[in-house]
């Protein structure tokens, strides 16, 4: 699946005779199948914004989002869920597993809207493959709460990967972990990118992530600009 962002600009007004702010300025971005690209910049400059727009998490000001040269924005919210259940794996810095559901059952939430039985039986075949392939095999029947923060993580990582996505979109995957669990995280989403021939974005504040990228761009005043 190739995303394109065609001059997204995204404001923030407090009311209506305020302006607000502009994160997002007159952004174009293709990403497409297979690309691996980090997004960078500092604290509040939009990355999140501009990450959430191109998963269809956020509507832009104004602009264009066009998915395999169709444009999305006018789609009504089903349609969209849809899309992003089936063709988009999201991971964010905070895992977000559910406390009540053990790990196994967490990484099959976004199969429970699907009504096919055979797409549930495959993916609880493959969610059983995805966790031990993440060194996860031996704790699926464990929660979250006796977990380390960082399995959490790349258990959310194989969430992402259940419907089997088209594209990661990850939002600092790494900086809730300390040193050694993001290396090992940022080891997991190379080699699955590798393996499964996704595309990637992933926004991060560190520069040892995003060097692993094929592209690097940085957001810095509303513009993204290539490193």
């Amino acid at each position: 699946m190739q995303i394109e962002l065609q001059n997204i600009s995204k404001s923030y007004a407090s009311n209506q005779s305020n302006p607000g702010r502009e994160v997002l300025n007159g952004i174009s971005l293709a990403v497409n199948p297979g690309d691996a690209i980090a997004i960078v910049g500092p604290s509040g400059s939009g990355k999140s914004t501009l990450l959430n727009i191109m998963g269809t998490l956020d509507i832009p000001t104004s602009g264009n989002v066009l998915f395999n040269n169709d444009p999305i924005l006018s789609l009504p919210e089903p349609v969209l869920a849809e899309i992003r259940n089936r063709k988009i794996g999201f991971v964010f810095q905070m895992h977000h597993l559910l406390p009540q559901l053990n790990l196994l059952e967490n990484v099959l939430l976004p199969v429970i809207p699907l009504k096919d039985k055979a797409k549930h039986k495959s993916s609880l075949a493959r969610a059983t493959e995805l966790l031990q392939y993440v060194g996860l095999g031996d704790k699926t029947h464990q929660l979250p709460g006796q977990l380390s923060v960082g399995e959490c993580q790349r258990a959310a990582v194989v969430r992402a990967l259940i419907n089997e996505p088209e594209i990661i979109l990850a939002d600092e995957p790494t900086g809730s972990l300390d040193h050694d669990s993001a290396e090992r995280l940022g080891d997991l989403l190379f080699q699955i990118r590798k393996e499964h021939s996704l595309a990637i974005v992933v926004v991060t504040h560190s520069l040892e992530l995003a060097v692993r990228m094929d592209t690097i761009y940085k957001l810095l005043n509303g513009k993204l600009v290539a490193q």
